[in-house]
């Protein structure tokens, strides 16, 4: 067995991993985001990419998400846990709440969305997306999150906007009357390709703000969001950390 882990601040420190060390990889598809940094953790072998750079340079659309999920798999990764920092859609879910996801809306336009630019005659290729995270890993999050004492949801919605920019007001109603509890740039794009490459894939998602839906609260900011991730991020560490261990 063989884990990759997609994140970003506060899961690119060697220290999580035991013997850590860098692996530049490249893909068909180009680079990833970052080198590999592969090791120990919770005696599996792991291995690392920080989704938007380790120094958060890459915009979301600008991540190359096909090359990130290739690489983890030429790496001999058959499980993926991403992480990602959401705006909450709910009143129930809290700053600092954790939701581990188990649908998506994708509402993305500008990303490429599979690994098949063209099929073979007459074999065309569709993935099956009815129930995209893996059951067992998400089973895992639950049942370490519900451990360690963590606040958390054990089911929600992502949506997934382009960004960079954060949502209007009347976009930010519109995706809670469609049924999102979360919303993100990243994960839905994420998933797509991981299921399409055979990789069992699940999410933890950490809730920073409110989006742009609540009249009594200030609307969402990049430096609100810093605020809150890094108050928490050792939850997410955490919650990794032995879930890891429990596989």
């Amino acid at each position: 067995m063989k884990i990759g882990i997609i994140g970003g601040s506060g899961l690119d420190d060697p220290d999580i991993l035991k013997d850590a060390h860098d692996r530049k990889a490249t893909t068909a598809w180009g680079d990833p985001s970052s080198p590999l940094k592969e090791g120990r953790l919770g005696g599996k072998d792991v291995v690392l990419i920080a989704r938007h750079g380790r120094e958060h340079t890459i915009p979301p659309t600008q991540v190359n998400y096909r090359a990130n999920i290739r690489a983890l798999k030429d790496s001999g990764c058959d499980r993926v846990l991403a992480t990602t920092a959401v705006g909450s859609l709910r009143e129930e879910i809290r700053r600092g709440d954790l939701v581990i996801v188990d649908q998506f809306i994708d509402f993305t336009r500008r990303r490429p969305l599979s690994f098949h630019e063209s099929f073979e005659p007459h074999r065309p290729v569709h993935a099956a997306m009815a129930e995209p995270y893996d059951k067992d890993l998400r089973a895992a999050l639950i049942a370490s999150a519900s451990r360690l004492g963590l606040r958390h949801h054990p089911t929600g919605t992502a949506i997934t906007i382009e960004g960079p920019r954060f949502s209007t007001k009347a976009e930010s109603r519109i995706f809670r009357a469609w049924g999102a509890d979360v919303i993100n740039m990243s994960t839905a794009t994420e998933t797509a390709l991981a299921v399409e490459a055979g990789l069992a894939y699940a999410a933890v998602a950490m809730s920073t703000d409110y989006d742009s839906w609540k009249d009594d609260e200030e609307a969402v900011s990049w430096e609100a969001v810093l605020e809150v991730f890094n108050k928490n991020a050792g939850n997410v560490t955490r919650l990794l950390v032995d879930a890891v261990a429990g596989l």
